[in-house]
């Protein structure tokens, strides 16, 4: 059975950087597209990256390209988000997710993949 677990999220200063990880068991992080998603109170799920299975292509939301970065170590079966230079606005829970019918053509959308860990929070605050 798959299951998906976050974990690195913390409270961190503006311009601080984090690494969030991903850890996959039932299932290799290789098989799947995978994507990192973020929701802050009161705004709708939106996606921040995904890679994609075939070719490891990478995706970004545009607010986030040059500072963060998507990866997977295949053989820790792990997806990290790599994250820097951190603002305030980056606030939010941040889900990892991944599904068979996803692919990483485009800034990832929720309703494209199907299996969601539980997320962890990361808040940027002075």
């Amino acid at each position: 059975q798959l299951q998906i677990v976050e974990s690195g999220g913390d409270l961190v200063q503006p311009g601080g950087s984090l690494t969030l990880s991903c850890a996959v068991s039932g299932w290799p992080v290789s098989a799947w597209s995978w994507a990192w998603f973020r929701q802050a109170p009161g705004k709708e799920r939106e996606g921040v990256s995904c890679i994609g299975y075939l070719d490891d292509g990478v995706k970004y939301l545009d607010s986030v390209k040059g500072r963060f970065t998507i990866s997977r170590d295949k053989a820790k079966n792990i997806v990290y988000l790599q994250m820097s230079n951190l603002k305030p606005e980056d606030t939010a829970i941040y889900f990892c997710a991944t599904g068979p019918k996803a692919g990483c053509y485009d800034v990832p959308r929720p309703f494209e993949y199907e299996s969601w860990g539980q997320g962890t929070q990361v808040t940027v605050s002075p």
